[in-house]
């Protein structure tokens, strides 16, 4: 236990400091746990890696590149200057909502992986920067995927473990997103409104723009969109029709590549690998943590603390998962808590499974490692040359799930304690 996390604390700092590329201190780590900690082999390694979230982020990179060529990600994005006039704050709210929409009712990954090339695309032409667009994104991505079962991975894995059913996700948690979403994108907007001016003449020239004119090739435009439109509609309804996300990406992936007359070679290059690899050695690290039991022990300390008292389990619960979260990833941490919560729960609350939620979920916002999007976000910054950087987003990132974390405390005392 002390190798694995010694091993994941060292390559949580080193990759803090941002003097090595994060994929290589991760890879770096996952060999060190494979090689040293006992009873933790290159099967039990293997067994810890989520592949549906590896083949997920592989297929939308795929689908996302090839439906680029066309030029529909520029028209999408003059319109939404358009649209926003080329108002901060409009153009703000335009992409957080509907990163946040999205995020509820597709999943807060495949949002952050369609979103961010438009971002790009929208900020150069109103002539800003583009990362704090993307921050913002990326927390109202995670925000808004609390709201539904099937918008951020811990209520999946939530919704697994128990009968708890689409319409009690919603009824439970979206009333509180709103609430939250609301609060941070505006603590937000105002954190990086002086990053945000927009010249009067940018905004002219996005006026005039003929956004028509950025179709690059209506051929592809006609092969491809079709492909990534119904494969959105089919994340809709995977759990209806027993698919994984990673198996309905990588089928749109698969028709996309049978259409396009975009080479094979090129458009499995542009994947973001080193993304895919820090997400490999990052579960293998969080695998090890979880296989000698220190996980399990942060989780079992709630019970230790809380002494058995409902009102003090709920918060620890909620607080316990938000900064498990944010130090490990939601994805594992929320597994491991999954058991606990469970001896918690022994009367069938369901107040716990909605803490554990609100949790893991806001936990997310915290760090640049915390959430799937956010290292899909990140790197895809990287990619276009303008890194986010990890002190960049935690020093937004803490605060504003400090005060997530604060607001989804008094949601759950006022809603499942005092009435």
């Amino acid at each position: 236990m002390a190798v694995a996390i010694a091993t994941f604390l060292i390559a949580l700092a080193l990759i803090a400091s941002e003097r090595l590329h994060r994929t290589k201190v991760a890879l770096l780590g996952a060999a060190l746990v494979v090689l040293f900690v006992p009873g933790f082999g290159q099967e039990t390694a293997i067994e810890s890696i989520d592949f549906n979230t590896i083949g997920l982020l592989a297929g939308m990179m795929i689908l996302v590149y090839l439906t680029q060529q066309s030029g529909v990600y520029d028209y999408i994005a003059i319109r939404a200057g358009q649209f926003s006039r080329g108002r901060p704050l409009r153009v703000v709210l335009s992409l957080a909502c509907t990163t946040a929409l999205l995020s509820a009712f597709l999943d807060n990954l495949t949002t952050v992986l369609l979103i961010v090339p438009i971002t790009f695309l929208l900020a150069d032409a109103l002539d800003i920067d583009p990362i704090p667009l993307i921050v913002i994104e990326v927390m109202a991505s995670n925000i808004g995927g609390t709201a539904t079962l099937i918008g951020d991975p811990p209520n999946i894995i939530i919704a697994g473990a128990t009968d708890l059913t689409f319409n009690e996700f919603i009824v439970n948690l979206a009333p509180i997103v709103v609430v939250v979403f609301a609060v941070v994108v505006a603590g937000l907007y105002a954190f990086y409104r002086p990053r945000l001016q927009i010249e009067e003449k940018n905004r002219k020239l996005v006026m005039e723009l003929d956004a028509a004119a950025s179709i690059r090739d209506e051929k592809e435009l006609r092969r491809t969109v079709p492909v990534l439109i119904l494969t959105v509609l089919a994340f809709f309804a995977h759990q209806a029709l027993h698919l994984e996300p990673a198996t309905v990406a990588l089928t749109g992936a698969a028709v996309a590549l049978l259409v396009t007359t975009v080479p094979l070679e090129q458009a499995l290059s542009k994947i973001e690998w080193p993304t895919l690899f820090f997400f490999v050695a990052l579960f293998v690290m969080v695998g090890a943590l979880e296989e000698t039991g220190a996980i399990g022990h942060v989780a079992d300390a709630v019970k230790d603390v809380t002494g058995g008292d409902r009102t003090a389990e709920l918060v620890g619960v909620l607080w316990i998962g938000g900064i498990g979260s944010a130090v490990v990833d939601n994805i594992p941490f929320t597994t491991a808590m999954i058991p606990v919560v469970g001896e918690l729960n022994v009367g069938g609350d369901d107040a716990y499974w909605w803490a554990l939620a609100l949790g893991a979920c806001l936990g997310g916002n915290a760090t640049i490692i915390a959430a799937a999007a956010n290292v899909a976000a990140a790197g895809l910054t990287e990619r276009a040359g303008r890194p986010i950087g990890f002190v960049a987003f935690l020093r937004v990132g803490i605060p504003a799930t400090f005060v997530s974390l604060l607001i989804a405390t008094a949601y759950v005392m006022f809603r499942y304690v005092v009435i």
